[in-house]
C-alpha cells in the first residue's frame, strides 16, 4: 500500500502536497527486480539493470494518478552468467522474442488508513494480466541539483505460470526446482521534468 514514510519538506505540508507533475525514474538510484525460492531451501535474488519509466502524479487527487514501466529482459542479472543465459532464454523470458517487460497502470485505489494500491496491467512475452502492487511513498524533496525527486517502494506476488513461465525441474528429494511464487521487488527514485519537457 502507497504510505507515506516522510512528510514532505514544505513546513506544514501534507504528505502529497506538491508532488503534482511529471517524472521519469532515475535508472541510477531506482531497482526493480525480484526474488523466488529456489531447491526448496533459499531465495535467489536478481534485478534488471535497463528500464524506464514515466509517473503522472496528482498531489491532491492521488486517484487520478499513473505509472508506465517498461524493462528489458535480457538485462536481467542474478549474479550467475549461466542462471542469466537460461532465464534470458527459450524456457524462461525468451528475450530475443519478447526484449520488453512492460507494465501500465490501470487506477489507484485509496484505502481507509490513507494508504493505496497501484493497480494496472503486466505485460511479459505476448500475456498481459492484472496486478496490484502494494506502494510505500518514500517522500519528496529537492536534491542536490536542485530538481524535485520523489521515492517509492512496491512489492507485489505473482504466479509466473500465469505468463506462461513454466519450466522446472523435479528434485529427487522432493520438490520443485523453483518456485512458482516470485515476488517482484520495486525501488524507485524519480525526477520531476520541467512543463515544457512534460507536455
Amino acid at each position: 500500500m502507497l504510505r507515506s514514510r516522510k512528510q514532505n519538506t514544505v513546513p506544514g505540508a501534507q504528505p502529497y502536497e506538491g508532488v503534482s507533475g511529471v517524472y521519469v525514474l532515475d535508472p541510477v538510484d531506482s531497482m526493480v527486480g525480484f526474488s523466488v525460492r529456489h531447491a526448496m531451501v533459499s531465495n535467489v535474488r536478481g534485478k534488471f539493470d535497463t528500464f524506464e519509466g514515466l509517473l503522472r502524479l496528482d498531489g491532491a487527487r492521488p486517484s487520478r494518478s499513473e505509472a508506465y514501466l517498461s524493462v528489458q529482459t535480457g538485462s536481467l542479472d542474478t549474479g550467475i552468467r549461466g542462471r542469466d543465459a537460461h532465464l534470458t532464454g527459450p524456457d524462461f523470458f525468451d528475450s530475443s522474442t519478447f526484449p520488453l517487460m512492460t507494465f501500465r497502470s490501470a487506477a489507484v485505489v485509496p484505502a481507509e488508513d490513507g494508504t493505496f494500491r497501484l493497480a494496472g496491467h503486466l505485460k511479459i512475452k505476448d500475456i498481459e494480466l492484472p496486478i496490484g502492487i502494494d506502494v510505500e511513498f518514500g517522500g519528496a524533496r529537492r536534491d542536490a541539483y536542485g530538481r524535485n525527486r520523489i521515492g517509492f517502494e512496491g512489492t507485489t506476488t505473482l504466479q509466473r505460470s500465469d505468463w506462461g513461465l513454466t519450466w522446472n525441474s523435479t528434485l529427487t528429494t522432493g520438490g520443485v526446482l523453483i518456485s512458482d511464487k516470485v515476488t517482484l521487488i520495486l525501488d524507485i527514485s524519480a525526477v520531476q521534468l520541467n512543463e515544457a519537457a512534460a507536455a
